[in-house]
């Protein structure tokens, strides 16, 4: 992959340790960052600007084979390109990594959304309803400013052959075809239209400092704009930003924030790419931006749903694709002298997208139907047409066969015929496909009835076309029509015939609503409950936008940011901090987030470690898994664990128990181990490890007859919010003594922070259920099969390993010991 050498990349934190304090980070720099960062920026606020992916200055973006093999972004696979791809249940999508964020590989198209399409109270298939609490009078001036800054402008050409075929094909269907506007220079600095001519620089400058060109009518638009026409967000807003002080850090990839005394604490990775491992960083702020697009913004919220207490229970709801379809008109022809030719289109000439036409919606008000949508034509770079002949594998070899054969009897006849350039010519054909060929793409009001979750850490998304089919139905026909039109054949693309699509323009996740139940954002952006983080990107739409969402991302942004400087507290202008002079209050906690009491737990001795007589201690351990279902916001384990499973809210733990000492674990009245491990748990963000972890073997408990077997594990949340797990199962001895159903449940809460073990030693752990510490709770179990399995984990170290699994076993199974013991002394021997 070509990128460029990157802007300068900040520190952290100072020599000193001492973390970074701003007015605002700003998380990825697409429509809604690269616009929040420039209007805080002109504002006089420190901002920093964090961008996952490179820099991409003119003439650096990927055209040969092996800079596309590494142009996908998966750091996992030390992948740092610009496509990011994802595959869902019903849909694909595609996104791009890098400064500027989908502009630098969108189709350049600015259109508003219409002032019908902003829907109240629309009702869902599944429930629910779509409704926008902005209108279209509300977003106006916005869309006209954005306008400014990106020099929309149609598309000025009139002699570009996709340009005429479509609007040809569109008027022969009865619809009026328009030229939308487009963030491209055309005209040099003198005015003069033309292709790569200098363009005139900015006042702000330009961030990569290089010379920009205007359109080469190239068809590149959507895999990066090499000459620097497209006035993509990083020329534009994030040069600005850049010019106004703003930060900008690219490769910074934000894990994590967490509120921390009044202001936010954000935690990123710094990718080095053919340096090294990345550097983990925190930097604090008095507000967070997301801006990292729907599939990444969703994707922070849902991880770090436990350092956001409260959050409203519409996050991951109103997905949509905007209603992407992509279509093929294939083999057009026209009338020559009454003979059907192949007609010329050349969709690689000129920008990708140059003209569109609107369908109406029966929120129109003038009778129309159904759901609306847009149709443009969608051009493409020129290396394609290659690719499309060479894909016609059997009458290449035909050509090329016959050709050989000509020119093999030319040499055996001795004709001498040492001109070829013919016989080349007729090797490559009539090359009727590539040049009769074109692209359609639609987009518009699907249903937006999506879900987004975390499954075992990682984005998953269900959607389906199966509510919106009969709106990709009337768009395939209209799009049917334009190749009936044209005299060609209308394909599918290929991921329709399962029903799936592929969408650039994905929608919802943190919706925009009147209220904390409706959406997670408020109509600037602003996270119900959370002062100080908002939301900016397409992630806020609450259904679809109908046209390219880019022009109404970015004026929802920029309203969004007059709101914030307008609320932002007149007497803090405060600049960027790298030293100790921060308030205490801002400085003083550990790295981590434990408090004072939290540290000196942690300097305690652990349990267990050699036998106080100096022997040498034997010690027992096994590994024992657990699942179960834990839900955010509730403090009852039971009913907590109904709810969860409603919502298939799942937890599992692999933890190893071990006992140090056995004679000093069997001997005590705390029975105590340690516990190692991890826990997983989407409402927690995924996968954590444990830091340190306490186990207790049936400690008495109120009654004589009961015991209380323990857990509490330390734990640290990918934003970097300390939480404790505490757990317990409540073992009585019953009549009959059966303790199965005791010793496979267990009653969990989630505690804020990382809080140590209590004194009483009988008190199994657990906090009031109102208690504002719980963050949440559940039950967990295990089933008869993998608790067998169990049994066979057991080990030991140390001398008299037999006898001390069958002490550690006794103690622990009771009467079930005769039952499971064997596999554990079968495994031991």
């Amino acid at each position: 992959m070509a990128a460029s050498s990157e802007p300068a990349t900040s520190v952290a934190e100072s020599a000193s340790g001492t973390p970074e304090y701003v007015d605002a980070v700003v998380i990825g720099s697409g429509f809604g960052g690269s616009v929040t960062a420039y209007r805080l920026a002109e504002a006089g606020r420190s901002v920093i600007l964090m961008e996952r992916g490179h820099a991409y200055p003119p003439g650096t973006f990927a055209r040969t084979p092996i800079e596309f093999a590494e142009n996908f972004w998966s750091p996992a696979d030390e992948l740092y390109g610009l496509f990011e791809t994802w595959s869902f249940r019903g849909l694909e999508g595609l996104v791009s990594s890098g400064l500027g964020g989908g502009s630098l590989i969108y189709a350049n198209v600015l259109l508003r959304k219409d002032p019908e399409w902003f829907v109240h109270d629309s009702p869902l298939p599944g429930g629910g309803y779509e409704n926008w609490p902005i209108g279209r009078e509300d977003l106006d001036p916005y869309y006209d400013r954005v306008e400014r800054m990106l020099d929309a402008t149609p598309y000025p050409y009139h002699d570009t052959p996709k340009t005429e075929t479509f609007a040809l094909a569109a008027k022969a269907a009865g619809h009026e075809p328009f030229r939308p506007p487009l963030a491209v220079t055309f005209t040099g600095r003198d005015g003069e239209l033309g292709g790569y001519l200098p363009i005139e620089p900015k006042p702000y400058g330009n961030i990569h400092g290089r010379m920009r060109y205007t359109c080469a009518l190239s068809g590149e638009c959507d895999i990066g704009c090499n000459s620097g026409a497209k006035n993509s967000l990083d020329h534009t807003y994030v040069s600005a930003a850049a010019h106004h002080g703003a930060d900008v850090r690219t490769l910074h990839e934000v894990r994590g924030f967490r509120p921390v005394d009044g202001m936010w604490e954000v935690r990123y990775r710094r990718h080095r790419p053919n340096e090294g491992p990345p550097v983990e960083g925190t930097v604090r702020a008095a507000r967070v931006v997301l801006g990292a697009g729907t599939f990444g913004s969703t994707y922070l919220l849902l991880k770090n749903r436990a350092s956001l207490p409260g959050l409203s229970p519409a996050l991951g709801s109103r997905f949509s694709g905007n209603g992407d379809l992509l279509g093929f008109l294939m083999g057009a022809k026209e009338q020559i002298d009454k003979v059907a030719r192949a007609r010329r289109i050349t969709g690689s000439r000129g920008p990708v997208i140059t003209s569109a036409i609107r369908i109406g919606d029966r929120v129109d008000g003038d009778g129309s139907a159904g759901r609306g949508y847009y149709v443009q034509e969608a051009g493409y770079p020129g290396f394609l047409n290659w690719m499309i002949e060479t894909a016609q594998l059997k009458s290449v070899v035909s050509r090329s066969t016959r050709v050989a054969l000509r020119m093999l009897a030319n040499r055996l006849s001795m004709r001498g015929e040492s001109n070829i350039s013919g016989d080349l010519a007729n090797v490559l054909g009539r090359t009727a496909l590539s040049t009769s060929s074109l692209p359609v793409l639609g987009m518009g009001r699907d249903v937006p009835d999506g879900k987004m979750y975390l499954d075992r850490g990682r984005l998953a998304v269900d959607w389906t076309t199966t509510t919106s089919i009969d709106y990709f139905a009337a768009m395939r026909e209209t799009m049917s029509k334009f190749a009936e039109e044209l005299g060609a054949k209308y394909v599918d693309n290929p991921l329709w015939w399962a029903k799936r699509v592929i969408t650039v323009h994905p929608l919802g996740g943190a919706p925009m609503g009147r209220n904390h139940f409706e959406g997670v954002v408020d109509e600037w952006g602003g996270v119900f409950g959370h002062p100080g983080l908002s939301v900016v990107d397409g992630a806020a739409m609450p259904g679809p936008v109908g046209p390219n969402p880019s022009l109404t991302i970015a004026a929802f942004a920029d309203r969004a940011a007059d709101h914030a400087l307008e609320q932002w507290p007149k007497s803090r202008r405060r600049r960027r901090r790298t030293d100790a002079t921060q308030p205490a209050t801002g400085a003083s906690q550990p790295t981590g987030g434990m408090s004072p009491m939290d540290a000196n737990a942690a300097e305690q001795p652990g349990p267990g470690g050699p036998s106080g007589n100096g022997a040498v201690a034997t010690s027992v351990a096994f590994t024992e898994q657990m699942k179960g279902f834990f839900v955010l916001g509730q403090g009852e384990p039971r009913s907590a664990a109904q709810d969860a499973r409603v919502r298939d809210e799942r937890m599992m733990f692999e933890l190893t128990i071990t006992a140090p000492d056995i004679d000093e674990f069997v001997s005590g009245d705390a029975h105590e181990g340690t516990a190692s491990g991890y826990l997983e748990s989407d409402a927690l963000g995924g996968r954590l490890e444990v830091e340190r972890g306490w186990f207790n073997l049936f400690v008495l408990a109120g009654h004589e007859e009961d015991r209380l077997m323990k857990y509490r594990l330390w734990l640290t949340t990918e934003g970097g919010s300390p939480v404790t797990f505490v757990g317990y199962k409540e073992v009585r001895d019953d009549p009959g003594f059966d303790l199965w159903e005791d010793t496979t449940t267990l009653f969990v809460q989630v505690l804020d922070g990382h809080v140590p073990p209590g004194t009483d030693v009988a008190a199994t752990g657990l906090l009031d259920p109102d208690d504002p510490s719980v963050l949440g709770a559940g039950v967990l179990r295990i089933k008869p099969l993998d608790f067998a399995e169990q049994m066979t984990t057991f080990t030991t170290t140390g001398p008299g390993g037999a006898q001390a699994i069958a002490r550690f076993g006794g103690l622990f199974l009771g009467k079930l010991w005769s039952t499971y013991g064997r596999l554990a002394r079968a495994e031991d021997a």
